[in-house]
């Protein structure tokens, strides 16, 4: 029987590419001893201490330590469990080192201070549930004593950030800034007032019912599909235009008659119509306190998800256009 080649430390660092000095580490520390000894005192491995040799490498440049490798050949742990565990490992690095990325963009970006930098920090930092429980605190401390349907409440409780793994120096920023103002005192009582007077009143208690809650949604829809038309090119006197325009007539009709029992289309399609952009009522609502902050809160959590969020000026424009289309719609009917 033909004996196995054995080869010299120096082939098997060329092999390996390991050093001399550390193939004599893992020998003395008995992860991959020699194949066999000459009468000199040399070492020699064969072709099988070789893999070995070279599966030792791998893993230690994955991060495995002496134990772990250890395992691995003595076949008591599986290479896909250690592979298992380190990938977790390096998972939580990487979202370490994005992180810290992320600070150092924002931090290139504005004039921050030490004590903001270390916020910036501890925020990105934070694992799911930290980010969670701090939006519960804070709608905890708003929705308080709130008298409404609890599923208005849960739709509150839903309205939370997502932090992305490979987040944008914006999405790090708007997090942040939603960070600060949930926990500003200032922030939170005026947000917290604007819904106990909101829903104080019997009309507020119904606006946050399931049935009010539903068929906002459906005219919501009703209203983005008649956005969706105009924006198209839709002529303002073509027959789809006038029944898109009379439905949502109809609908603001609906609304009205469930908040007070009167129900008047013909005043609906006068609404729409006469809607003056530039009125008392429209500058009343669109500069409401409680309302600006509930958007500047909503405008974030889309930043942070990256979901879809138009400038506000953009959106108040898109919405006069549309009422104007509609209005136009409307004033070709008898």
């Amino acid at each position: 029987m033909n004996e196995p080649e054995l080869y010299s430390i120096g082939d098997v660092a060329r092999r390996t590419g390991l050093s001399v000095s550390a193939i004599r580490f893992y020998a003395d520390e008995g992860v991959v001893t020699p194949t066999g000894v000459t009468g000199g005192g040399f070492r020699r491995y064969d072709v099988h201490a070789i893999a070995r040799l070279e599966l030792v490498r791998t893993l230690r440049d994955l991060g495995a330590g002496l134990d772990d490798i250890r395992r691995v050949l003595g076949a008591e742990t599986t290479l896909h469990d250690l592979a298992v565990t380190h990938l977790r490992l390096v998972e939580d690095q990487l979202r370490q080192f994005r992180a810290r990325r992320a600070v150092l963009r924002t931090i290139t970006r504005q004039h921050s201070t030490a004590e903001q930098v270390s916020l910036m920090h501890k925020l990105v930092s934070m694992s799911d549930d930290d980010r969670d429980q701090l939006v519960d605190e804070f709608w905890d401390f708003v929705t308080d004593g709130l008298d409404v349907d609890p599923g208005y409440v849960e739709r509150l409780y839903r309205l939370r950030p997502q932090l992305p793994e490979e987040a944008s120096t914006e999405q790090v920023e708007a997090w942040i800034e939603l960070a600060e103002i949930v926990r500003d005192e200032e922030f939170r009582s005026a947000l917290r007032d604007f819904f106990h007077r909101t829903f104080a009143t019997p009309q507020g208690k119904l606006m946050a019912s399931p049935e009010m809650m539903a068929r906002v949604e459906r005219h919501r829809k009703l209203v983005l599909e008649a956005r969706t038309a105009q924006e198209s090119g839709l002529p303002a006197d073509s027959p789809r235009a006038r029944e898109l325009a009379e439905r949502v007539a109809a609908g603001n009709a609906e609304m009205v008659a469930a908040m007070t029992g009167e129900h008047d289309v013909d005043k609906a399609r006068r609404g729409i119509v006469e809607f003056d952009p530039n009125g008392k009522a429209a500058q009343r609502l669109s500069k409401a306190p409680g309302l600006q902050l509930l958007t500047r809160y909503h405008s974030l959590v889309a930043t942070i998800n990256g979901t879809p969020k138009p400038a506000p000026d953009s959106d108040r424009d898109r919405a006069t256009a549309v009422r104007e289309w509609m209005a136009a719609a409307l004033r070709q009917l008898p």
